[in-house]
């Protein structure tokens, strides 16, 4: 079953740390011989070298020009800004709002063929109806801090939506129980939430699945997971989104999309979940 997703993030910054920490060795300097030579406190090279502090391009550029090692800065830059992106805070992914993080998305939701989505808090994004999605944007941006352009970014949201209607794509959809329950919103966008999920789970290209509170599991609930196609698994946690892109950590997620799967009801059993939640809205 999944490892946390931030041991995978940090576990990429280490290995950029170690090819440093080899081309410092390789070059016979110390740490502070090669902060004298980078012109920093000694304590930089320490925590670089220890994986502690990301190093940016320029730290990259200069380790490697003071271990005479030029050459390599190109791709362990490279593989540093893959390890950065891996491990993203939502403040900084939301630093702006949140409208723009949606547009910059549009290009991986149009080459998406096959998505794969467990839900275990709130309704997948490509479900949300506006009122649902309000309610919720607000709620987070009031708990980042971050500055409120809800009104676009629900604009964003739907607009990114709209690949489960055009195009040639597939959704299979895991949504816990509790998550028709959960109030983001106020009861009567929950109430047009719900009917829309009634009706999307009539579309041929979208497989719904249910999993009903009361089912024997052999996977605990995980956190919300996002898998495009078989390239890449976006984890949302509370503090930030973390996109997993090695095949063995896709494949983890995939066998637990699959276990999940088993437990699940569709159709009419579904159905009868999703009405279930309705008549508790009065």
């Amino acid at each position: 079953m999944p490892s946390s997703p931030l041991s995978s993030a940090q576990a990429a910054r280490n290995a950029v740390a170690t090819r440093l920490q080899g081309l410092m060795k390789d070059a016979g300097l110390s740490g502070h011989e090669l902060a004298v030579r980078c012109g920093w406190h000694r304590a930089k090279s320490s925590r670089i070298a220890r994986g502690i502090t990301p190093p940016s391009d320029a730290d990259i550029r200069a380790w490697c020009s003071a271990c005479g090692a030029d050459d390599q800065a190109a791709d362990i830059v490279a593989a540093s800004r893959n390890a950065e992106s891996m491990y993203v805070e939502w403040k900084q992914i939301h630093k702006d709002g949140m409208r723009r993080v949606h547009e910059q998305t549009v290009p991986l939701y149009q080459r998406t063929r096959s998505f794969r989505v467990y839900a275990s808090n709130v309704m997948p994004g490509m479900l949300q109806t506006a009122g649902y999605a309000t309610g919720l944007l607000r709620a987070i941006t009031a708990f980042q801090g971050t500055p409120d352009d809800v009104a676009d970014a629900v604009t964003a949201r739907l607009d990114r939506s709209r690949v489960i209607r055009e195009g040639d794509h597939r959704f299979a959809l895991l949504l816990e129980e509790t998550v028709l329950h959960y109030r983001v919103c106020d009861d009567e966008a929950m109430r047009d939430q719900l009917e829309h999920l009634l009706t999307v789970m009539r579309r041929p290209n979208v497989a719904l699945g249910i999993i009903p509170k009361q089912a024997r599991r052999t996977v605990w609930p995980l956190e919300a997971f996002y898998a495009f196609d078989d390239r890449q698994v976006a984890v949302e946690t509370l503090t930030a989104e973390i996109n997993l892109t090695t095949p063995g950590e896709i494949r983890t997620y995939l066998r637990a999309f699959a276990e999940l799967s088993r437990v699940a009801v569709r159709g009419e059993p579904a159905r009868v979940l999703i009405t279930d939640a309705l008549s508790t809205l009065g």
